[in-house]
C-alpha cells in the first residue's frame, strides 16, 4: 500500500464515479472494502485518522462466540459469532489461532453449571469447533495456572476460543482489499455530503489533512461505517438526527508474564458487578481486562478511568495468588465500543444491543452500528449487500468466506518475532540481511527492530510515529514506557524514508509522547 499512488489513483480520473465510498477504516470499514472491492465494485475507503485507530485496535484480541452473551440467551449472535471466528482463523492464521481459556471454580455447582453451558458452546460452533470443553481437577487447574489461587478452589472448566492481534489484522486487511482493486486512504477526513436535486447522496467532500487539499467525490452509494463516530456523518445528512450509538468503554491493563506463568488464559464469568474478566497471554505479556461503563460522549483518545483500574486490579486479585499492583502496569488503554443505540434510556450496557443494524436514510446514506470484531466479514457482506440495492449496482456474489487475507500463512513461524507479518516475514528478513544494521533492536525489553520501521512505511501506510509504535508494531500497547524511549529513533528512521525534517521529527516525538503519557499507570 502506497498513500502517494492511491491519491495519484484517484485524481488521474477526478470525475470518476465511484460504486461504493466508506467513510472509517475500522474493523467494520476495511471488512467493506474487502467485500466490495472482491465483487467488482469500485471502491474508496476515507479514514480520517489512521486504520484501526479507534476501537478496531484497543479489543481484548478476542475472536470469539462471546459465552456472556449465551448466558443472556443470545443465541443467534453467539452461532453467529462462533461461525465467523471459524473462518477468520481459517482465513488469516498467521494472527488468529486457537487459545485455551479456564474458568476456575470455587463453588461446587459452578462446575456443572458452566461446563453445561460450555458444552452448547461447543455445539453452536459445528464443525468449525476449535476443541471440546471439559471439566478438570483442582491439581490440573494449577499446573496450567501457576498463579491462580488455590484457596477454595474446587477445579476448573477447560474451553477454546479464538485470539488475535487487532490492529495487525486491520492492516492485513487494507492490503487485501488494495490487492483487490480498493483504494484506502488516511488521515482523509469526509466533512460533507453531496446531493442530488432529489435530496439522495450522490457522493461525499473530503479533505486530506496531510496537505489541506479538499475533493468532491461522486458515487452511486455511501457508507457510514464510522463506529463511535457514525452520528457525526448522520449529522451531516440529517442535521438532529436522533443519535444511533451509545458508547460504552471498556479498558485493559497489560502485566508481564510471570502473572499468568502459562499458555491458557483466564476467565472469570461474573465478577462482583456481574462483568466478565479475562487474563489472557498477548505478544509475551498478560492482558488483564476489560471493563464496560456507558459514556455519554467520546473522543478520539479515550482515557481510563480511576474506578475502572481499581476494579481490574481489585478483581485480579482475588484470583490470582500473586495480584497485580498499580506499579507492575506497563500500559493501560482503553477503548470505544459503538453499540448500537436503545429506544429507552438506560444506564447499563446491558441493554444495548451487540448485533449489528443497518439504516438506510431516506437520502439513501447506509449506516452500519453495532456489531463486534469477531462478525465483522458477515457485517461487510450484509452491508454490500445494502449497497447493492441502494446503488442499483449490477449484483455480485460475496466471495469472502474462504478468502485469504494478506499474510496468509497456514504454518506460522512458532513464536517468531516477525509471525504476525506471516508470509511477508521471509521479505523483511531479506531486508535485514542485505542491511543488518536494520536488524537491531529498537528497545531491550521489547522484539522489535528498525527493519519493521522502514516496513511500516513503505508497505503499511504508517505516517506518524504513533502509527508506527501503536499499531504497525504493537509498543505502545505492550509497554508505554519503553515505546516513548523508542519514539526517537522512529522519528529518525520514518522521516528518512518520508523525507522530512528535523522539525518533523520533533514534532512527532512530542505528540506521541503526549499521547503515551495516558498509557502509564501514576502511582
Amino acid at each position: 500500500m502506497n498513500r502517494t499512488e492511491f491519491i495519484k489513483s484517484m485524481k488521474s480520473a477526478p470525475a470518476k464515479q465511484w460504486d461504493i465510498i466508506i467513510t472509517g477504516g475500522g474493523a467494520t470499514g476495511l471488512g467493506i472494502a474487502i467485500d466490495a472491492a472482491s465483487r467488482g465494485y469500485k471502491t474508496l475507503l476515507l479514514e480520517q485518522a489512521d486504520f484501526a485507530k479507534g476501537t478496531s485496535s484497543r479489543s481484548t484480541k478476542l475472536v470469539h462466540g462471546g459465552v456472556r452473551y449465551l448466558a443472556q440467551g443470545d443465541i443467534a449472535l453467539v452461532r453467529e459469532a462462533l461461525y465467523e471466528r471459524g473462518l477468520l482463523l481459517n482465513n488469516a492464521p498467521h494472527l488468529a489461532h486457537n487459545q485455551q481459556f479456564i474458568i476456575p471454580h470455587y463453588n461446587w455447582w459452578q462446575g456443572p453449571f458452566y461446563t453445561i453451558g460450555l458444552k452448547i458452546y461447543d455445539l453452536l460452533s459445528g464443525r468449525l469447533s476449535l476443541g471440546s470443553s471439559s471439566h478438570i481437577s483442582k491439581k490440573e487447574v494449577l499446573s496450567r495456572l501457576p498463579n491462580i489461587q488455590p484457596k477454595g478452589l474446587k477445579g476448573g472448566i477447560v474451553y477454546h476460543d479464538g485470539q488475535f492481534d487487532d490492529a495487525r489484522l486491520a492492516i492485513n486487511m487494507a492490503q487485501t482489499a488494495a490487492e483487490n482493486g480498493a483504494v484506502l486512504l488516511n488521515y482523509f477526513k469526509v466533512n460533507g455530503l453531496l446531493k442530488q436535486a432529489d435530496g439522495r447522496v450522490s457522493g461525499v467532500t473530503a479533505t486530506d489533512l496531510e496537505t489541506g487539499e479538499s475533493f468532491q467525490l461522486a458515487a452511486r452509494t455511501v457508507i457510514n461505517a464510522t463506529g463511535v463516530f457514525v452520528d457525526e456523518i448522520l449529522q451531516l445528512d440529517n442535521p438532529g438526527a436522533r443519535p444511533m450509538v451509545r458508547p460504552s468503554q471498556g479498558v485493559h491493563l497489560v502485566l508481564d508474564a510471570s502473572f499468568l506463568q502459562g499458555s491458557s488464559a483466564i476467565m472469570i464469568p461474573k465478577t462482583s458487578d456481574g462483568r466478565v474478566l479475562f487474563a489472557v497471554p498477548w505478544h509475551n505479556k498478560v492482558l488483564l481486562g476489560t471493563t464496560d461503563t456507558p459514556l455519554d460522549e467520546h473522543r478520539m483518545e479515550p482515557v481510563a478511568l480511576e474506578k475502572e483500574i481499581n476494579f481490574i486490579l481489585q478483581t485480579a486479585a482475588q484470583y490470582l495468588a500473586k495480584p497485580p499492583a498499580r506499579k507492575d502496569v506497563l500500559s493501560v488503554f482503553a477503548g470505544l465500543r459503538p453499540l448500537a443505540a436503545p429506544q429507552k434510556d438506560t444506564g447499563s450496557t446491558k441493554e444495548i444491543s451487540r448485533s449489528h443494524k443497518i439504516i438506510v436514510a431516506p437520502s439513501g446514506l447506509i449506516t452500519i452500528t453495532g456489531g463486534k470484531w469477531t462478525t465483522y466479514r458477515r457485517m461487510a457482506e450484509d452491508t454490500v449487500e445494502e449497497a447493492i440495492r441502494q446503488g442499483k449496482l449490477s449484483p455480485a456474489a460475496c466471495k469472502t468466506k474462504g478468502m485469504h487475507l494478506h499474510g496468509y500463512q497456514k504454518q506460522p513461524m512458532a513464536k517468531a518475532p516477525l509471525d504476525v507479518y506471516g508470509s511477508d516475514a521471509t521479505l523483511l528478513q531479506s531486508i535485514v540481511s542485505l542491511q543488518p544494521a536494520l536488524g537491531e533492536r529498537l528497545h531491550p525489553r521489547l522484539p522489535y527492530i528498525k527493519a519493521q520501521v522502514i516496513w511500516a512505511v513503505k508497505h503499511e501506510m504508517a505516517r506518524t510515529v504513533e502509527d508506527t509504535l501503536a499499531r504497525r508494531l504493537r509498543a505502545l500497547f505492550l509497554d508505554a514506557q519503553a515505546a516513548i524511549d523508542m519514539a526517537p529513533q522512529v522519528a529518525a528512521l520514518m522521516a528518512a524514508e518520508l523525507g522530512r525534517d528535523e522539525h518533523w521529527q520533533e514534532q512527532q516525538v512530542r505528540s506521541f509522547t503526549d499521547i503515551a503519557q495516558h498509557y502509564l499507570l501514576a502511582d
